[in-house]
């Protein structure tokens, strides 16, 4: 049986005590083969049941004050105004002043982002796969705080690594024709293929934002099968969540 520490990971950033973030591994669900355990996600083809059942748990364990916000996400830079009102969830981040409101987002090799000010007066939780990110989504969830970058906190949770993130001339066109400097992020895999960063991406983007502080980024999910579910080796699979609230 997993311990708790394998259970939920805590982001280690000086966040304000107001402010409570975890992100959730594939340990300690109810879920089968390819879903096991922990998997999140109702659009992955999982029993409703035991998706029901684990995001149960899942409110258990955090100790959560509420439902999660859970989002629709598409791979854009929609950022939700939470509490939002209507039946629209189709967003890649979301933000709040609320307390109690428990924001989510949920990745399978995409990043994480997790943000919030050094007041503990707002945050955000954010879905940057390469899309988004090239979109603009880091961007709008910052421009939410209406605040100086200098006073706000990122976390990069768990992403697909450096070794395994290949991709063609195409995205790493996208990056360097917005800003040169991306260039650092890729390696030359073979004739019209790259190893991305997706964490240094993402750095040069909270950098350009003059964000505070920025930690995180020493995961990957293809290679650390035990602990993360990852569409890019399985194709298949179930879903992490990365959560924030202010308490």
């Amino acid at each position: 049986m997993p311990d708790n520490a394998d259970l939920l990971l805590s982001p280690g950033w000086p966040a304000p005590e107001s402010v409570r973030s975890v992100i959730t591994t594939r340990l300690g669900g109810v879920g089968e083969a390819p879903f096991d355990s922990l998997n999140l996600a109702l659009h992955v083809g999982d029993d409703p049941a035991t998706v029901a059942e684990n995001r149960r748990r899942l409110r258990a364990l955090a100790q959560l004050p509420a439902e999660p916000e859970w989002l629709d996400q598409v791979h854009g830079k929609r950022v939700l105004d939470c509490p939002a009102e209507g039946g629209d969830r189709q967003a890649d981040a979301a933000t709040t002043t609320r307390p109690g409101q428990v924001l989510v987002v949920m990745t399978a090799d995409c990043l994480p982002l997790l943000l919030c000010d050094r007041q503990g007066s707002r945050v955000a939780a954010v879905h940057a796969g390469w899309r988004g990110l090239a979109a603009g989504v880091i961007e709008q969830a910052v421009a939410k705080f209406n605040q100086p970058g200098d006073q706000l906190l990122a976390w990069l949770g768990p992403a697909i690594g450096p070794l395994a993130f290949e991709v063609g001339d195409e995205v790493r066109e996208q990056f360097v024709s917005i800003d040169p400097g991306a260039a650092s992020a890729f390696r030359s895999a073979r004739p019209g293929h790259w190893m991305a960063n997706i964490y240094q991406l993402a750095r040069l983007r909270l950098q350009r934002l003059g964000v505070g502080f920025v930690g995180g980024d020493d995961y990957c999910t293809v290679n650390d099968s035990r602990r993360f579910f990852s569409y890019r080796r399985d194709g298949v699979t179930g879903r992490m969540a990365s959560l924030i609230w202010i308490k």
